[in-house]
């Protein structure tokens, strides 16, 4: 993927390693809540077929990262976050550009991603970089889980 011109930031797959930092990113960005776990999210989408974690590096730190899947038709990014000390750089169009990029290469041909509603600076930033909102009712039901 490599670097992106002008913001000095490394876009590359997350490996093992990266675990801890990209977790404590999505936590400074307070992308974690009590329900989701964020360790078993970065471990189960990790460098699969149909899904990826994308870290973006700055002077060798990750400063920068996205959780990347798709079903085959939509594809949709997850715990976008980009450091809070590193905030208005450009870094967050880049990761987000770095998951279109990534879902464009396997065909994908369309992103979602959802924003909580009290949450309007990301809804606003999304709007700036071309996102729009959609007229839809998401739906959900919690599994029992598996032993």
């Amino acid at each position: 993927m490599g670097g992106v011109e002008g913001t000095g930031m490394r876009v590359r797959p997350a490996s093992a390693g990266d675990r801890g930092a990209v977790i404590a990113l999505w936590q400074r960005c307070g992308l974690t809540v009590a329900y989701n776990d964020p360790g078993k999210d970065f471990d189960f989408a990790l460098g699969m077929p149909a899904s990826d974690v994308l870290v973006g590096e700055v002077e060798g730190a990750i400063a920068a990262a996205v959780m990347v899947g798709h079903d085959g038709h939509r594809g949709w990014l997850y715990y976008v976050g980009v450091d809070p000390e590193r905030r208005d750089q450009g870094l967050g169009a880049v990761i987000v550009r770095a998951g279109e990029v990534w879902l464009t290469a396997r065909g994908v041909p369309k992103v979602m991603l959802m924003v909580r509603e009290t949450n309007t600076v990301a809804e606003g930033f999304y709007h700036a970089i071309g996102y729009e909102t959609a007229p839809r009712i998401v739906l959900q039901k919690w599994l029992p889980p598996q032993p």
